[in-house]
């Protein structure tokens, strides 16, 4: 089994160019990933609020691990839901399912 070598891609942020290695099949996902935080550097960077290309970063890379973790938790929220619904179906499928077999009384 040999391992694929991964390519490379560039990608423009803050209109600067970095080169970046890149699994096969998923250069789309990586530009549209730099795209994003382009964009987030952008409206920091024009805020006037943070100034310095590091501290951009920092704070563009604070920003995406918040709505990461808040994205998480939702998911997370979400799962329980679907969990505790699922489960009061299969419990009311079993008692739908257990009254059926059970024999008549006209037919004993």
């Amino acid at each position: 089994m040999h391992e694929t070598q991964p390519n490379s891609v560039t990608v423009k942020i803050l209109d600067k160019e970095y080169r970046v290695a890149c699994p096969d099949g998923e250069e789309q996902s990586l530009i549209e990933s730099a795209r994003q935080l382009d964009g987030k550097m952008r409206d920091i960077r024009n805020s006037g609020k943070v100034i310095g290309m590091e501290r951009i970063a920092v704070m563009s890379a604070l920003n995406i691990s918040h709505e990461l973790l808040l994205m998480e938790g939702k998911h997370q929220q979400l799962k329980e839901t679907t969990k505790q619904r699922l489960s009061k179906i299969t419990t009311k499928v079993d008692q739908a399912i257990s009254v059926k077999k059970k024999p008549s009384k006209k037919n004993a």
